[in-house]
């Protein structure tokens, strides 16, 4: 499976790669470069709400893991960090930082079922958030009356999406459960003991999860002020770039450019599909392809500025772990064998 994941990512990075040398090409090398530079120091200000909202999205998985069994705070801020380095500068597909999230809950002492179940839930939840915060912007771009076709097009998106995200959180409640033993227990055989006992833990830690409504309801609230102070990335790279927008119409730009990023998953940091979306969710606003292609590039500055940082926290953990397992290998006593000949 993760080797799938790992082809399938570099396949799809080296497409979103080439469209958007296509796309800066089509546009004008130079003047997407101007729209940049004309951005200036607005890079950091992008960078510090990008942070921001990152670091509430790790705030909404801290609040879904029981009280009980809760890591701290600035553990899965932490991982939050690490995670969106891994879905945008890795080449796998936006779920490989999820997984890879999930297994260094477990370095900090949580439980493997829960770590997965915890990342499970966490996923859905920022889906489900990103899908309403999609909606809010189509029902902003209705209200603003600039184009009844493209919202009718968002529409459209918008509902096919919908079956997908009730299947995702179906498959996690007891059908779900019913459904997979069934299928690993023709699958596996006789070797089915080994992998579903972790699949009831699994299940059991998300049945827990999902009886905590308070915490879920917060997490979901978290979540979505996460997706709205994003906004402000547009706002500010726009305003800089001399083509100030509304609320409103950043709100438009902004998410459904996140919901076009969600649908392409399967291409690492939705390279190629964000910077199609931006061109043609700016051209309704008057805002012309090479500022919107400079837009997108002032988003993957962000991306490297804490991308890079979250990469190297993962090698740190990883290294540590590896450090931590070799030491108690070697402090552990070797056993004697007695050579002497039996009698």
């Amino acid at each position: 499976m993760a080797g799938i994941i790992k082809r399938t990512g570099v396949v799809a990075w080296f497409i979103g790669i080439a469209a958007l040398i296509g796309l800066t090409v089509w546009s004008g090398a130079d003047l997407v470069g101007q729209a940049l530079a004309s951005v200036g120091w607005g890079i950091l200000l992008v960078v510090m709400v990008r942070a921001v909202t990152i670091a509430v999205a790790g705030a909404g998985s801290w609040l879904l893991f029981p009280p009980s069994t809760r890591p701290p705070l600035q553990t899965c801020v932490l991982l939050r960090f690490i995670r969106e380095a891994a879905n945008v500068l890795l080449p796998l597909t936006q779920i490989g930082g999820d997984l890879i999230g999930a297994r260094l809950f477990t370095f900090r002492g949580v439980p493997g079922p829960l770590a997965a179940a915890g990342t499970i839930v966490d996923v859905l939840v920022q889906a489900a958030t990103q899908f309403l915060f999609a909606i809010v912007g189509l029902l902003a771009l209705v209200a603003l009356g600039v184009d009844d076709a493209m919202a009718w097009i968002a529409g459209i998106g918008l509902a096919v999406m919908a079956p997908a995200l009730a299947g995702f959180y179906l498959a996690q409640r007891r059908g779900g459960h019913r459904i997979l033993r069934f299928v690993l227990d023709r699958l596996l055989g006789d070797r089915k003991w080994l992998i579903l006992g972790t699949v009831d833990s699994v299940y059991q830690y998300l049945t827990m999860i999902y009886a905590g409504r308070a915490a879920l309801f917060a997490s979901i609230v978290v979540h979505m002020a996460g997706w709205l102070f994003g906004v402000a990335e547009v706002l500010i790279a726009l305003a800089l770039m001399g083509h100030p927008v509304s609320f409103s119409e950043a709100l438009v730009i902004e998410s459904l450019t996140q919901a076009i990023r969600g649908a392409a998953f399967a291409i690492p940091g939705g390279l190629g599909a964000q910077e199609g979306g931006l061109v043609v969710l700016c051209a309704i606003f008057g805002i012309p392809p090479e500022q919107a292609l400079a837009l997108s590039l002032v988003k993957r500055v962000a991306d490297l500025t804490l991308g890079v940082p979250g990469l190297l926290a993962w090698q740190v953990l990883e290294g540590a772990r590896f450090r931590g397992n070799h030491s108690r290998r070697e402090g552990q006593p070797q056993t004697s064998i007695d050579h002497r000949p039996r009698r």
